[in-house]
């Protein structure tokens, strides 16, 4: 599916890209896919996903993929830069029929070259843990789909667990499970634990042992994905109705919201070291949310339709350690203790420490660059480099920044408005590449009356798209082409106040051995939400309404609900105006497939994207490519396969 305008270089579909670290190509022969390698017709069906795992093998090829292809899942030998995918022996290969997988979770922590464990959820609910090198079914969970009938949106391992897992539908409700229980031969009866603003907690009364252990209700509409905090502590909730969610996991206490701008959230990562999440959805933005200040810090504009996936890249986020941190407040260091990797449950990478010990109140915060990507429903691939000059508006840098632009902030004029101006504290001593003063974007969301115009921050010098806006360290109230504040805004909201909700929530040991409890069904907003689905799978732009008149008068419903919303929270912290927070550009934004993209997932030396069509491609890093070549590793795989 092409994307739409834009002329002939648009079209074109890219095999590399630049970046500061150099040239990331596609490995032609790295492409996994159904071993006839015909493009699969998506036509009505569940999204292509992707999920790895190591299962530490001697010979060197210790990475497995999993990926489901409209009824078809597959599990193979994942060789990534070294050599060619060879599809005519998969591991394992499983067919469904009167369903299909939608997501896929492995366990690291009990894989092994003889055994893995694989969580499968399907379209019609029910989940099943397989083991595709024994070729075993050991369970099947919701069977009778007596707990939950609605399609399964996501599901999760919990972080440092050998037997529970988390499991999302498109009711909205998430229920926990633990492998060792049965599901039982009745409907589950809950007992209220505990509810909040907009969601509620609930075990399952049973006199003996059975799942699931609790059932979390959570929001409007479905809940399309979540994600745990790289520490297991907090889990971040996106949903249909616009809200991003984040919970203290253990014991179920809201931290804190934000209100996508526009449209549901369809997507939420974390950074690596539980300080930001970045979350995207049907307002054609990636959002940037301070996990601390409970606040959005910034937001990203380079999709042309819906924004399917984010993922942080741990590899290329990098620190540099500044002078000792000043001393902590009370709210802060109670945050410090929350976030702290516990040994349980750590997955930390080699940034990780470096990047716990910042303070965000620091007088002198250390360097920091975060990367994350994002690829949408326009089939591009967007990366973007999060600088401390978003991250501590009001502070100087630690050091010079070498890939920087940052300016005086001039926001761009619009018409027949006075701009205000603003000298930055900010001091950089690199060359800054000339800019456009005026330039603003110009192209607005189909789905979002007020997209683009602000200028943009922390934007690489060496990229041609990531210069094309003036460059500021702090927001100056610029007016958005369709801008909801009449004229001069010199709005400096984004680095005064910050809102602290809920810092020390609980975290009570004894919580997870109760059970944790899922929420319920809302079956008007889940029928409404499958029928919107339905006509949206092929439209780039939120605008477009079918010719059948239920799916009419369904779309505009929901667009009056939204705007409803959208009243309510506009220009508050949940979902600040567009000229209130600083405007990223991508440093890449390349159009790499034909059909909309489904996967990104960052590996050590490549990163990972898929299409609807069912091809997996791999993409070397600079200077990655055949770089293991030579150690002409066999590959010791279950079924004899040997490239």
């Amino acid at each position: 599916m092409a994307a739409e305008g834009g002329g002939k270089e648009m079209n074109e579909i890219k095999t590399q890209f630049t970046t500061r670290e150099g040239v990331y190509k596609l490995l032609t022969h790295s492409e996994y896919s159904r071993p006839n390698r015909v493009p699969f017709n998506s036509q009505g069906s569940n999204p292509v996903k992707v999920s790895f795992v190591n299962v530490n093998d001697q010979s060197g090829n210790g990475d497995r993929i999993c990926f489901n292809v409209g009824r078809e899942l597959y599990f193979y030998i994942y060789k990534g830069v070294r050599k060619a995918a060879d599809l005519s022996k998969p591991i394992d290969k499983r067919i469904y029929k009167g369903t299909q997988p939608t997501c896929h979770d492995f366990n690291p922590l009990t894989a092994t070259a003889e055994s893995v464990s694989l969580l499968v959820g399907f379209s019609a609910g029910q989940v099943q843990l397989i083991d595709p090198i024994k070729k075993e079914t050991s369970k099947l969970f919701n069977e009778e789909r007596l707990i939950d009938k609605s399609r399964v949106t996501c599901v999760r391992w919990v972080p440092g667990s050998e037997s529970l897992f988390l499991v999302a539908h498109s009711s909205g409700s998430m229920y926990l499970y633990n492998v060792e229980n049965t599901c039982g031969t009745t409907a589950p009866h809950y007992q209220l634990l505990k509810q909040g603003e907009n969601y509620a907690v609930h075990t399952c009364k049973s006199k003996s042992a059975r799942n699931p252990l609790l059932r979390w209700t959570v929001g409007e509409g479905a809940l399309n994905e979540f994600a745990f905090s790289p520490d297991g502590k907090f889990l971040a909730c996106a949903s249909q109705d616009g809200f991003l969610r984040v919970f203290g996991f253990d014991a179920a206490e809201l931290h804190g919201t934000m209100k996508s701008y526009f449209g549901g959230l369809l997507c939420v990562c974390w950074s690596p070291d539980g300080r930001y999440i970045v979350a995207g959805g049907e307002d054609d933005l990636v959002t940037v949310w301070s996990f601390s200040d409970c606040r959005v810090i910034a937001r990203g504009h380079g999709h042309k339709s819906w924004v399917s996936v984010v993922a942080f890249d741990h590899c290329t986020t990098s620190v540099e350690d500044g002078d000792p941190p000043a001393e902590f407040s009370g709210s802060d260091e109670d945050f410090h203790e929350q976030i702290h990797f516990g040994a349980g449950r750590d997955r930390a990478n080699s940034s990780h420490s470096r990047l716990s010990k910042r303070n965000s109140t620091d007088s002198r915060p250390v360097s920091v660059t975060y990367r994350f990507g994002s690829v949408g429903q326009d089939t591009q691939l967007c990366l973007w480099d999060l600088t401390e000059d978003i991250l501590f508006p009001h502070l100087p840098l630690s050091r010079t920044r070498t890939h920087t632009n940052v300016m005086s902030a001039t926001s761009p004029p619009a018409t027949g408005q006075t701009t205000t101006t603003t000298t930055t504290t900010t001091t950089i001593t690199t060359t800054v590449s000339t800019t456009n003063p005026s330039g603003t974007n110009g192209k607005d969301i189909v789905s979002n009356s007020s997209t683009s115009g602000n200028p943009a921050n922390s934007l690489p010098s060496t990229l041609p798209r990531s210069n094309s806006l003036p460059h500021s360290s702090a927001p100056t109230g610029g007016s958005t082409p369709n801008s909801h504040t009449g004229s001069n805004n010199s709005s400096s909201t984004t680095t005064t106040t910050t809102t602290t909700t809920k810092g020390n929530s609980i975290i009570d040991s004894a919580f997870i051995a109760t059970g944790v409890s899922k929420f319920a069904t809302l079956s008007l907003h889940d029928s409404r939400k499958e029928r919107h689905e339905k006509d949206h799978k092929r439209n780039h732009s939120m605008g477009h309404i079918s010719s059948k008149s239920s799916d009419k008068l369904n779309q505009l419903s929901s667009s009056r609900t939204a705007k409803t919303e959208v009243a309510k929270t506009l220009g508050t912290t949940l979902c600040p105006r567009m000229e209130d927070v600083p405007l990223l550009e991508p440093l890449v934004c390349k159009k790499i497939a034909h059909e909309r993209l489904t996967v990104l997932i960052f590996l050590e030396d490549c990163l990972v994207t898929a299409c609807q069509e069912g091809f997996v491609c791999t993409w070397a890093r600079p200077g990655k490519v055949g770089l293991l070549s030579s150690q002409n590793n066999p590959a010791n795989s279950p079924s004899g396969t040997v490239v």
